[in-house]
């Protein structure tokens, strides 16, 4: 199996990457922090090709992918896993960078990531392309803007991709996490129903990929909670939501 990963470094993309290489996959690993991609290496020698790149780089992607496809063929899979998180209020002027850089990064980043592989894959008439949105993006959280606009376009721009791959032996998985405990998510002082650790969080996320399934929430009692929220009356959840408590504001770099 060949497998390409964004984010690979740290989070649900390492144990995604973890995952797919002890089951013996080959995994082209992909991310901005160099360093931490050597460590998996060394840990799967020979089965980890490392690309140190921002997913805002098209051309740096379009490298990579050839570079993949050349030493080891057509991926079986690529996950658009890279994605940013920080606090946001539209009122400060200084978090208008902050907002362009969450949606380059977790919407068109993905996009970017996709796009080196479509025509192989659609040439084999095989594979599987996996989203990483959220269910932050099912409705707009205070505090969260840019975030959760970020993963409510993810998840419609998974829906069109998935559309146009009908038919074309091509599938298209929508995944939206709950809360998994990451670096993203350790720094958030409220309460995360549900929590998973990464690498369980990982494993379910690959039998939802294996079956080819359209659409998912890990874990699963998170989907409930996003089905309830999505039809909570706009007053209602305008109401029950005024107070929830903010991610913290804060740069992405």
């Amino acid at each position: 199996m060949k497998v390409v990963v964004s984010g690979a470094s740290s989070g649900i993309g390492l144990a995604l990457a973890r995952h797919y290489l002890e089951r013996g996959a080959t995994v082209a690993a992909c991310a901005r922090r160099g360093e931490l991609l050597q460590s998996l290496a060394a840990e799967f020698p020979e089965k980890v090709i490392c690309y140190t790149l921002d997913v805002r780089d098209a051309p740096a992607l379009q490298r990579a992918a050839g570079d993949f496809m050349a030493r080891v063929g057509v991926p079986d899979i690529v996950i658009a896993n890279a994605g940013v998180s920080r606090g946001t209020l539209t009122e400060y002027v200084e978090d208008e960078e902050v907002f362009q850089r969450v949606m380059d990064i977790n919407v068109l980043g993905m996009v970017k990531t996709f796009q080196p592989f479509l025509a192989a894959m659609r040439a084999a008439k095989r594979g599987t392309l996996v989203g990483i949105a959220s269910v932050a993006g099912f409705r707009g959280l205070p505090g969260s803007g840019a975030y959760s606009a970020s993963k409510a376009a993810a998840i419609s721009y998974l829906e069109s991709l998935r559309v146009e791959m009908h038919g074309s032996g091509v599938k298209v998985v929508t995944l939206c996490p709950g809360y998994i405990r990451t670096p993203m998510t350790d720094i958030n002082t409220y309460p995360m129903p549900f929590i998973l650790d990464a690498d369980v969080a990982a494993k379910r996320m690959a039998r939802v990929i294996g079956r080819g399934t359209a659409f998912a929430v890990v874990p699963w009692p998170m989907g409930v909670v996003g089905w309830v929220m999505k039809r909570l009356p706009r007053w209602l959840y305008d109401r029950l939501f005024a107070k929830a408590p903010h991610k913290a504001r804060g740069k992405v770099s």
